[in-house]
């Protein structure tokens, strides 16, 4: 997984379950990345998702790399049926993970690129030991569990400790941001050091969720400082 022009990735949790089909569709035509989906247990976080049938589904029918967000306990168990659902990136809770290097080595070993998500509440630093071993950091910019929340402004300096902390150890580190994602946060976003921009409420809500898609990936490298 190597450095490029940022990344969106549209969250499944905020489509239109009754036409999951037609958003997937959409999707597969608009100029994003990847299919961002939160998998949600009703333990880890106050709601529940969806399991293995609807995750195979979206696979069935995704023409894009799918970015699986583990809101589980114990999630160990399952990443090997997240892999044969689809999944191409799994992320995981340091939160939830009581061995993570051992969690993040297993989901290395299915073949897929592994992250590993932060509740706000959760230091940067928590990720010392591990930031040399994973693909992807993912900062929750909401407190995990439900659609639509507002953003969380400590995000940025998060962002730029962890910037900070991946300097000359991981280079190749991918920098996710989830929660509150929009068009009025988004550059600010990437200047912070974001390299993937997830977003639900507002690409499923929009009126035209194409352009909008096509907004947040079209946020140019030369508007961004160094």
């Amino acid at each position: 997984m190597s450095k490029r022009k940022h990344f969106v990735a549209p969250s499944i949790l905020s489509a239109d379950f009754a036409h999951l089909h037609d958003d997937i569709v959409m999707v597969n035509q608009s100029e994003a990345d990847w299919f961002h989906i939160d998998i949600m247990d009703g333990v880890f976080v106050p709601n529940i998702s969806f399991g293995f049938p609807v995750m195979a589904s979206i696979a069935h029918y995704a023409r894009k790399p799918l970015d699986v967000h583990l809101m589980i306990v114990e999630p160990d168990k399952y990443i090997k049926q997240f892999r044969e659902a689809g999944a191409d990136n799994i992320t995981v809770h340091l939160e939830a993970c009581t061995h993570l290097n051992r969690t993040v080595q297993a989901i290395k070993e299915l073949g897929c690129t592994a992250g590993v998500a932060i509740n706000p509440s959760t230091p940067v630093s928590h990720l010392h030991e591990i930031i040399e071993d994973v693909d992807l950091v993912l900062v929750m910019s909401v407190n995990p569990g439900f659609g639509g929340q507002k953003f969380i402004d400590t995000t940025y300096r998060k962002i730029r400790e962890l910037k900070d902390l991946a300097a000359d150890r991981n280079d190749q580190l991918l920098i996710e941001v989830d929660g509150g994602v929009n068009s009025h946060n988004a550059l600010a976003l990437l200047k912070a050091g974001a390299d993937i921009l997830v977003a639900g409420n507002s690409i499923f809500a929009a009126k035209n969720p194409i352009h909008t898609i096509a907004e947040l990936k079209r946020i140019t490298p030369d508007l961004i400082s160094a």
